[in-house]
């Protein structure tokens, strides 16, 4: 077993125990997901248009064990476990049934793994048995760094392996998709999922929302001595929140007016001026951040990364004045970090809090740090924040020591850090997902995934010998 195979297996065998102390037998496997930071392409997804995310090396891991047939009482009944709570002690708890499930039945971190068996049941037709989860995540809540979508997809991952479902990545997506939007009733698109599932090493991945299809896009920081620093304002956000479902509904509106099925199939230079003021903005927004995505992406490919600093800059500029999703601290962040020497910087995610995103050179990263900092204290912003750093590989393809983040020992004030820079013995981008099952007797390639996808999994001979395998 590789370095960062012995280290990822830590993680997980830690949490395999805690499941075992806390659920009284072992689980059947570990699963683990990362979360997302968006490089650009904001609000475009659920509008079939284009985004450009990396997996980063936060993630949510998911301990599971199915209850056995005959064997156990409540055959569909779900215990659940977070090592997350809101009081910071102790484990937080839910259960609920797989059977009957009804979109809102399940509120809460469980509606994630609650709207997964759904959406399964629903739409792939399976039948979900009851099961014991136990979660432990890394995905900073509300920073914007999709931790849910993380645990959805840890959970569908799971799911598919102990049941042989067969399921591939964007199946896995369009599901996990569906829980968000019909269960959960979150009306997000699907590049959260897709940077989860189909995400490579070394790269940033070029999603079409309308086609699906994909593209592993080279991120190559170290080689221009660059790094790009995510700066969490440590104000929470909430897609559940009314400002976004308005958002969506303004382009369905615009789109409506310009005769189009979506802003994809709208030019970027259509006329707008059947439009309201407010609409015209939202739709502006879309069809000028579909082109940076494109742009940005074309840069990357011909290895003219400085040149991308600007394209974030008109991004967060568009989110700002036209989408009107940013806040007093994320303007904050962007401004103090450009004025400190940032190539670029923008917000990230869905806004109204979260974090946003610098493009800077890594000997600019404590400048562009205090500089931020001294920003949010001359603002009066007082939160408690803590410190955190990811580092990239050194080249595409190299296995890592998956030390986790590292965080300062106590609290600070002003907003949290994370530093994505190649070549300083980190790694945030993760290889798609990873599946991992203890007691192994043989290593083998996940089912129904490309080798490219870099996924992999343990099996052990209680994994095969399930009763719920379809095959």
């Amino acid at each position: 077993m590789s370095t960062a195979d012995s280290a990822v297996s830590g993680r997980a065998e830690a949490l395999a125990r805690h499941f075992a102390d806390v659920f009284g037998a072992e689980p059947d496997g570990v699963w683990r997901a990362p979360g997302r930071v968006n490089l650009i392409g904001e609000h475009t997804d659920y509008n079939n248009g284009f985004v450009l995310p990396f997996a980063i090396d936060q993630s949510a891991l998911v301990a599971v064990r199915l209850r056995r047939p005959g064997l156990e009482c409540a055959a569909d009944a779900v215990r659940a476990a977070s090592t997350y709570s809101p009081t910071g002690q102790g484990l937080s708890r839910a259960a609920f049934s797989t059977g009957g499930l009804e979109p809102g039945a399940v509120s809460g971190w469980a509606s994630s793994a609650a709207g997964v068996v759904y959406a399964l049941g629903r739409h792939a037709g399976a039948s979900v048995p009851g099961f014991d989860l136990l979660l432990d995540s890394t995905v900073p809540v509300g920073a914007g760094l999709s931790p849910s979508h993380a645990v959805e997809v840890a959970v569908i991952v799971a799911l598919n392996d102990l049941l042989g479902l067969g399921l591939d990545g964007l199946e896995m997506a369009r599901l996990t998709q569906a829980a968000e939007n019909e269960f959960i009733g979150v009306p997000t698109g699907i590049m959260d999922q897709s940077a989860s599932l189909l995400g490579r090493e070394g790269s940033a991945l070029f999603l079409d929302c309308r086609s699906l299809e994909s593209e592993a896009v080279p991120l190559p920081l170290a080689a221009h001595g660059l790094a790009v620093l995510v700066m969490d304002t440590r104000v929470a956000h909430s897609h559940s929140d009314g400002g976004y479902g308005a958002r969506r509904e303004s382009c369905r509106r615009g789109a409506a007016a310009l005769a189009a099925q979506s802003l994809r199939e709208v030019p970027e230079d259509a006329d707008l001026s059947v439009l309201d003021p407010v609409t015209l903005r939202r739709v502006r927004h879309i069809l000028g951040e579909n082109q940076r995505v494109l742009d940005v992406a074309a840069e990357l490919r011909a290895n003219n990364i400085e040149s991308i600093g600007k394209l974030l800059t008109a991004s967060h500029v568009s989110l700002r004045d036209d989408f009107e999703v940013s806040c007093p601290e994320l303007d904050t962040e962007v401004e103090a970090a450009l004025a400190a020497g940032a190539l670029g910087a923008r917000m990230t995610g869905g806004g109204f809090g979260g974090s946003a995103i610098a493009l800077i050179r890594q000997d600019k990263e404590q400048s562009v740090s205090a500089a931020v900092l001294a920003a949010f204290r001359d603002k009066g912003f007082r939160r408690r924040q803590y410190f955190l750093s990811f580092r990239l590989p050194e080249q595409a393809g190299r296995r890592r020591k998956d030390s986790g983040a590292k965080e300062k020992s106590g609290p600070v004030k002003g907003p949290l850090f994370l530093s994505c820079a190649e070549g300083k013995g980190f790694e945030p981008l993760v290889r798609g997902y990873r599946t991992l099952v203890f007691k192994t007797s043989s290593i083998g390639r996940s089912d129904n995934l490309p080798p490219s996808s870099l996924a992999d999994r343990c099996i052990s001979p209680k994994f095969d010998q399930s009763p719920w395998r379809t095959k």
